[in-house]
């Protein structure tokens, strides 16, 4: 039995490398397309909104499967939902490659969303199974830093790439290691079949079982689940609409930098959650019991920061916008591993990835919204010598830290129905 234990420990170890390897493909994949644009352009001979239509497509397919992803992770099982979408992702990478027009490289990134989109959830899913609970949030936290890791490759890396090999051959070598990490996963990993020991503090009960229909229904008829729902999507939204969209142009309308220098500022974002996530994560696991608290004080913390975002503009130049940055993505590292911890801690195995599955899709429709309304708030202003002046930004901001104050209002206002831990959700 001790030698079995010993088999099956060094074993989760294998499948959270192989699956966090692939993971970091994710965020690859998910900013890539904004380092080659120019390139991008060149070769299509198109326009700003084809391209943009483009680089949507992995965004659309990734939110949209993700109730299947989760859905099939409970029914197959995390390995081969990870393994038979690798394979997909690893197929859209070549067409995008060979892509001769944009709609083929449409084609090709919409098949590298749905390939990815097989990751995440399965992932969590599988976690859950290998690892203690009180671990949970930890190995997450290490998972989301792997991640953040490949956005941050997806930037001076990805452009040296396309620089030394053409943005072709990068993607056909990226191809190439994914089906390779697909075949690893599909030949030597495996899905977590019975409890250790009798511990159940280790692993969930296998005997009690939920019919993944009755267990979706039960979740989607649950205000608790629409709560952290909204919580989660308003987050997110305004982090990612910050991060992927208006944070170098920000910088540059009111602090008067450089494009250059306030890319690298922005960078210390990613660089924020790869730090954030593991190390807040083995903080929620060994000092937090109430998760909800810990998410409260990321959701305090983030306010703080949109505080001195929208009207601290006086406080100090690129130094403190830099400590800001890597802050704000500290604790959205702490709010990614807190909220899957708690979902985790409250969730029954045997759903776990229909509901992960459920719930993913919440902070992609929450950028999608706030891009939208951030946007238009901005446009209101208008640009003056063909950029936004600063208050635009300010009226844009304004949104954002209604919304982070809004999310910590109703983290405080159901604590006790977030952090209830009944095992049916």
């Amino acid at each position: 039995m001790e030698q079995r234990q010993n088999t099956l420990n060094s074993h989760r170890w294998i499948v959270f490398s192989v699956i966090s390897t692939i993971y970091f493909f994710v965020y690859f994949h998910r900013v890539s397309t904004s380092v080659i644009a120019q390139d991008l352009l060149a070769a299509f001979n198109t326009d700003a909104t084809a391209l943009g239509f483009m680089s949507s497509m992995y965004f659309y397919v990734y939110a949209f499967e993700q109730p299947l992803v989760g859905f099939l992770s409970d029914r197959i099982g995390p390995r081969r939902v990870v393994g038979y979408w690798s394979i997909v992702a690893a197929t859209g990478s070549l067409i995008f490659g060979f892509a001769p027009s944009v709609a083929w490289a449409s084609f090709g990134r919409a098949l590298i969303g749905l390939g990815v989109g097989g990751v995440y959830v399965p992932g969590m899913k599988a976690f859950s199974l290998w690892f203690r609970e009180k671990d949970f949030a930890t190995v997450t936290g290490f998972l989301l830093s792997v991640g953040n890791f490949g956005a941050v490759v997806a930037t001076a890396p990805l452009a040296w790439m396309a620089i030394t090999w053409g943005w072709r051959s990068s993607f056909f070598i990226i191809a190439g290691i994914t089906y390779a990490l697909a075949l690893i996963v599909l030949v030597f990993t495996r899905d977590f079949q019975t409890p250790v020991t009798a511990n159940t503090e280790t692993h969930c009960s296998s005997s009690q079982t939920i019919s993944t229909p009755t267990g979706a229904f039960k979740v989607l008829s649950s205000t608790r689940f629409w709560i952290l729902a909204i919580i989660f999507a308003g987050f997110f939204g305004i982090f990612l609409t910050f991060q992927g969209l208006w944070a170098t142009p920000y910088l540059m309308a009111v602090y008067g930098m450089g494009q250059m220098k306030a890319s690298v500022i922005n960078m210390l974002i990613p660089i924020g959650f790869m730090v954030g996530a593991p190390a807040f994560g083995r903080l929620a696991d060994r000092l937090f019991n109430n998760r909800v608290n810990m998410l409260m004080v990321t959701l305090g913390i983030e306010s703080t920061i949109w505080v001195f975002l929208t009207y601290g503009w006086n406080i100090g130049g690129p130094v403190v916008m830099g400590c800001l940055f890597f802050l704000m993505g500290a604790f959205a590292g702490a709010f990614a591993t807190s909220i899957w911890a708690l979902v985790n801690d409250t969730t029954s195995k045997e759903i776990l990835g229909t509901v992960c599955g459920l719930l993913n899709p919440a902070p992609f429709f929450g950028v999608a919204v706030m891009q939208v309304l951030t946007g238009y708030l901005m446009d209101k202003v208008g640009k003056i010598s063909g950029s936004y002046p600063p208050e635009a930004f300010r009226q844009a901001f304004i949104l954002c830290l209604m919304v982070g104050i809004s999310c910590l209002a109703l983290c405080a206002l159901f604590n006790k129905a977030l952090g209830s831990a009944h095992k049916t959700e």
